[in-house]
């Protein structure tokens, strides 16, 4: 898997930008969309995954952004990223 992309429901890989833009539809539709019960369950689950997906995502770039500082300063030590 490239390194900026996740697996949605269908084991297609989507970019991270994709992943939030998807994630915005599926704000949208459970906000505005008279949804039933199981339509609901079935976007919020949706929803969630890409959420904890693009969660790991964001994890290994900040791994990266450490390694990034700490390889540019020619350091040793470790600088934490600080959000």
């Amino acid at each position: 898997m490239d390194k900026d992309t996740i697996t949605n429901d269908v084991e297609k890989e989507i970019p991270f930008e994709e992943a939030m833009a998807e994630l915005e539809t599926i704000v949208s539709k459970l906000e505005r969309d008279n949804l039933d019960l199981d339509a609901s369950i079935a976007l919020f689950q949706k929803g969630v995954d890409l959420t904890a997906s693009c969660a790991k995502m964001l994890e290994k770039a900040e791994g990266k952004i450490v390694k990034l500082i700490k390889d540019a300063d020619g350091k040793t030590a470790e600088e934490n990223f600080d959000a």
